[in-house]
């Protein structure tokens, strides 16, 4: 280990490479390495057609923290200079960790093969380094350094000798290099700590090149090679944040490759490790008193003041999390005080000592090592000597396990409301409930006339749900008894732990009195898997009132239909689609990793002590049964998270929502929503980290509003390409869903119970995660009108059949000639099609391929975000938003609702012509066949018999060659009227006029 006083230095010497690709479409390559380390670059110098160059240049790179050096990666990037092609290509490159560094003197020349990029990078080749550190001594003060000692960056930045391209248009090319092809690069610490203050923007470009990164955060792509020299505060405070992840969009080191780099780094590689100071105070001893009063301990660090438990037994054993980059002091005091009351009822204070800790010398803890223990310390005081307390203070990250207990400077410290926590939907069931029949029903009484009919129906509840079957009519006497049968299907949604009772009852619909009613107790219902196997009917007594201990018994089939997914979301939203029952279970496919870094530029939401605006923002993110919230930062528009999920993915179609609001519920309000994301999985590659920032916008009775942006990184981990590949291949949703499918009306009506079910009960939870939430998050409102979504909906469908109108254009224009060599060319791919038809099908699939592989390239790297533009939030009035945001029934005048109402039927006659439209055509066609029109079936008949006779004589290719010569004919062969099968078409009659 070095000397805390040395300064270390990594050197990395760059001697040459072998065997390199040709890149530049002459079989050579003009090669050039990029070094990272730590956010710093260097940079050779190019060897113009070359593939085997020799740079020998050495560089020098400052190591800020010789502790995290095993942890840090050096980089090296070989591309080829654009000056000999049009851009500059990826070579290759190579990744050193920290852990292969010698010091200096035992360093040899080693040849690393280069790696692939991506799976479709064309690499080969190896270059040879030297790399190795050194401990130097630290510079002398200013006053005695020369003044031409020139630091490391100013020699950095002088042009390397023997370089012969002017200073301007290197300039030039770095420009273009950082904003086109540059890899993607790792912020200095400083660089780091200013990111956290500054928006980033969302990536919208799409067609970057295949070497670039999706998108680069500001501070990466405005500094190229950050400063060297950084204060031993930075360096201390973010070490961290340089070891982890970098802040790009396309981080390249797989989650295996970070785990195999550092395992204490597993569960927070994909968030910056925020420092913590913790300070565990454990219990209090008095030296020279026999008296117990009750004790207290109060920790001050500058204007942070906070105090334990007063308890009698001196025994506190909390925890206290202070953010460090909140902190305005340099030294931490902890002070005991007891309690003592008087003979007046009074309370008073005494101090019984202070200790004081520099906090430059608190020790640092990794999540690796295990707690730190308490100690005792004495208790400086001039009245009562000899006291002491136990203690331990260190620093640590959000990945210390004593996070989670430890009160939080930053979300307000022990209030529950506050607290980052994960809940898990109730597990849903569908109950199916066939009611066959009843008998020995009393239904006369003593006032009713003998054979009277009844109508009687079944009555089944659950919990808060009601269903019953249909009426059956009955005629019944005093000394008879009714049996009459339904065979009807009632389906529920039971989620654990079930209500206790089924219950039955059996109406007399005439009278409007019950005939009798019963009680199955969920605990006896029977679970099955699949349709092969039919559940037990049972008999069961009905009971009517105290007079009637018997009235008659039921016969029912009752089980827990477990081969079905119970949905519970918006079907546009799925996150999950496994059966109910165990016994059905999927092994998961991969792994979802989702770390929540921060949001920045959140606007206020509401107003504290009346003044100013403020936000406690905190995040939900739902996927499958699983939620999770974070912590709720107070009062910061640019809070900072850092915490980091994982969920098992058993589908990859499947939907990720995240969600920003602002936590009034601590304050005994409602939450609000400051907006949310979604990221369907199966837009992402696999084993790739995708970190970007997303808008959040939100719809407001106002209109839409932008409320900020949310950073998150996101990684879909899959270790079996076949089990994955597998899933497309799979249905969708389980077997029950086909072999006995639900009815679209019953599956909604089933949907919304679910929704509702699952809202009131993580209502329940505590703390409770509000209706509000849920409701926003699992889109619980869909199916409620709205002129927006409606626009939004059509723009889509409209969108949809844009390629076939485009196609249609296209095919209008080669019969009008408006282009004469493309009219030329498919007439002479008709013949050919004509007369080689067997090579028509493998044609097309070779041109498909052709296209799609060529657009691969230019595919979205970024996961989509919801689109305000798509979703019409611009594109509708005040009143139509109004409409949106009323609610069910509506609240608004009757003035307000006549007007929508007419606006309302305005678009109904559109559709309705529309609709009469379609019809029409299809009943013209059908008027062929049924001599609807006499005299135009005749016609028909006539040609149908002479076509069937020409078609024995004429070869079918020359029919088609004529037909497509036919069609395709020049417009000075046309007629500007329609044609002849138009015209007799449209003459056709339809049922339109028979409507009244």
């Amino acid at each position: 280990m070095a000397d805390a006083s040395c300064t270390r230095k990594l050197i990395v010497e760059v001697c040459n490479a072998k065997n390199l690709m040709p890149k530049d479409g002459q079989g050579t390559a003009s090669a050039y390495a990029i070094v990272d380390y730590d956010g710093q670059r260097r940079r050779t110098k190019t060897k113009f057609r070359d593939l085997n160059p020799e740079w020998d240049e050495k560089f020098e790179f400052l190591v800020h923290d010789s502790e995290s050096m095993p942890l840090e990666i050096l980089e090296i990037n070989v591309y080829n200079d654009k000056k000999t092609v049009k851009r500059s290509t990826f070579l290759g490159k190579v990744k050193i960790a920290g852990t292969g560094f010698v010091k200096a003197g035992s360093e040899t020349l080693i040849y690393y093969p280069l790696e692939k990029r991506s799976v479709f990078s064309q690499i080969k080749g190896e270059v040879g380094l030297k790399v190795y550190y050194i401990d130097e001594d630290p510079p002398a003060p200013e006053s005695e350094q020369k003044p031409e000692a020139a630091t490391p960056d100013a020699a950095e930045e002088k042009p390397p000798e023997g370089d012969a391209k002017p200073q301007e248009e290197k300039k030039e090319d770095k420009a273009e290099e950082k904003k086109e092809e540059e890899p993607p690069k790792t912020e200095s610490p400083a660089e780091a700590k200013k990111e956290e203050e500054k928006p980033i923007p969302p990536e919208n470009d799409s067609k970057k090149s295949e070497e670039a990164p999706p998108s680069v955060p500001p501070a990466a792509a405005e500094v190229e090679n950050p400063p060297l020299a950084h204060s031993q505060k930075s360096s201390k405070e973010d070490k961290d944040k340089a070891a982890d992840v970098g802040k790009s969009s396309d981080l390249a080191i797989s989650g295996l490759e970070l785990r195999s780099l550092d395992r204490s780094r597993c569960a927070y590689d994909l968030v910056d490790r925020m420092p913590f100071l913790y300070v565990r105070v454990v219990k209090a001893k008095r030296g020279n008193s026999d008296s117990n009063p009750p004790l207290y301990a109060k920790l001050v660090i500058g204007t942070h003041s906070i105090k334990t438990k007063c308890e009698s037994n001196k025994d506190w054993d909390q925890v206290f999390a202070f953010d460090k980059e909140g902190l305005n002091s340099a030294s931490l005091e902890v002070s005991v005080w007891g309690e003592e009351k008087k003979e007046n009822e009074e309370k008073t204070e005494s101090c019984l000592g202070t200790v004081s800790f520099d906090l430059q010398e608190v020790p640092k803890r990794v999540p690796q090592d295990c707690p730190l223990a308490p100690q005792w310390y004495s208790l400086e005081s001039e009245k009562s000597p000899g006291n002491d307390v136990m203690l331990a203070i260190w620093i640590g990250t959000q990945a210390d396990e004593a996070f989670q207990e430890a009160w939080q400077s930053d979300s307000g410290g022990l209030i529950p409301e506050t607290r980052a926590k994960v809940y898990l939907s109730p597990k849903l069931w569908y109950l199916r409930l066939t009611v066959i029949q009843t008998q020995d029903l009393q239904l006369a009484s003593v006032t009713e006339p003998k054979g009277r009919n009844h109508e009687l129906l079944v009555k089944a509840q659950l919990g808060p749900q009601n269903f019953k079957t249909g009426r059956t009519s009955v005629g019944s006497s005093s000394s008879s008894s009714a049996n009459p049968t339904w065979n009807e299907d009632l389906v529920f949604v039971a989620a654990e732990p079930f209500e206790p009772f089924l219950s039955l009852t059996v109406e007399d619909v005439t009278s409007g009195q019950p005939v009798g009613h019963s009680k199955i107790q969920m605990a006896s219902v029977e679970r099955r898997t699949d349709d092969r196997t039919e559940a037990k009917s049972r008999w069961f007594n009905l009971v009517g009132d105290e007079n009637k201990p018997y009235t008659g018994r039921i016969h029912v089939r009752v089980c827990l239909e477990g081969g079905y997914h119970v949905l519970d979301e918006a079907a546009h939203v799925t996150s999950d689609v496994r059966a109910a029952a165990k016994e059905l279970a999927k092994d998961p496919i991969g792994l979802l990793e989702v770390g929540i870094r921060g949001a920045t530029n959140l606007l206020p939401v509401k107003t504290k002590d009346g003044t100013r605006g403020t936000t406690d923002a905190y995040v939900v993110a739902k996927y499958g049964p699983k939620w999770v919230r974070t912590r709720t930062i107070l009062d910061r528009f640019n809070p900072r998270w850092n915490e980091q999920y994982t969920w098992d993915v058993y589908d990859p179609c499947t939907v990720l929502t995240i969600g920003v609001f602002d936590n009034g519920r601590y304050n005994q309000g409602k939450d609000i929503r400051v907006g949310k994301i979604r990221i369907r999985l199966s837009t992402l590659d696999t084993n790739r980290v995708y970190l970007n920032s997303y808008s959040l916008t939100v719809l407001l009775p106002g209109g839409a509003k932008k409320m900020g942006e949310i950073e998150i990184a996101v990684r879909f981990s899959c270790s079996s390409w076949i089990n994955l590949i597998q899933a497309y291949t799979t249905p969708v949703l389980p077997r029950m869903h086909y072999v006995r499918p639900l009815g679209p009306a019953q599956q909604d009506i089933l949907r919304h119970t679910a929704m509702r079910i699952v809202t009131v009960r993580l209502g329940r939870s505590e703390p409770a995660l509000g209706q509000e939430v849920v409701q926003y998050m699992i889109d619980s409102d869909t199916h409620m009108w709205s002129m927006r979504k409606s626009k939004a909906n059509w723009s889509r469908v409209l969108g949809c059949l844009t390629r076939a109108a485009t196609l249609a254009r296209w095919i209008d224009e080669i019969r009008t000639w408006v282009h004469t060599p493309t009219s030329i060319i498919v007439h002479v791919l008709l013949v050919a099609i004509v007369l080689c038809p067997h090579l028509l099908l493998p044609t097309l699939f070779m041109y498909a391929f052709l296209i799609l592989v060529l657009r691969f390239r230019y595919r979205q790297r970024v996961p989509r975000n919801m689109d305000p533009r798509l979703s019409y939030v611009d594109a509708v009035g005040p009143d139509e938003l109004d409409e949106e945001f009323d609610g069910f029934p509506t609240t608004r005048s009757a003035d307000v609702v006549r007007i929508r109402y007419d606006r309302l039927r305005v678009l109904s006659g559109r559709a309705q012509t529309l609709l009469g439209d379609a019809a029409t055509q299809g009943e013209r066609l059908e008027a062929l066949f049924n001599w609807r029109d006499p005299r135009a079936t005749g016609i028909f008949v006539v040609v149908c018999l002479f076509a069937a006779l020409l078609f024995y004589v004429i070869p079918f290719k020359v029919f088609v060659l004529g037909s497509g010569f036919y069609y395709f004919r020049h417009p000075r062969f046309r007629d500007d009227m329609p044609s002849v099968p138009v015209n007799f078409f449209r003459r056709l009659p339809s049922l339109s006029d028979q409507i009244l």
